[in-house]
């Protein structure tokens, strides 16, 4: 484990503007995003010994984290 957030600025560091710019204009984007960083933010404090949980459950977040970062890649292409 990276102990790292994975951040979608650092995710996808050259659509920066791209994704501000569709967070003000698409709410439904502006959702995944959104659901993306907590899901994210809840990885890292399990990573992090913050929170506690079971293996599945971290194993659970993150395959959600990935099909939320395939549904932003898709909308950034």
């Amino acid at each position: 484990m990276s102990h790292v957030p994975h951040e979608l600025a650092e995710e996808f560091d050259t659509f920066k503007d791209t994704i501000h710019d569709l967070k003000q204009t698409d709410s439904h984007f502006a959702i995944l995003t959104d659901e993306y960083h907590e899901v994210n933010r809840e990885i890292h404090r399990i990573e992090t010994g913050i929170t506690p949980a079971a293996d599945g459950f971290e194993k659970e977040l993150r395959q959600k984290r990935v099909v939320l970062k395939d549904e932003i890649s898709t909308y950034l292409k």
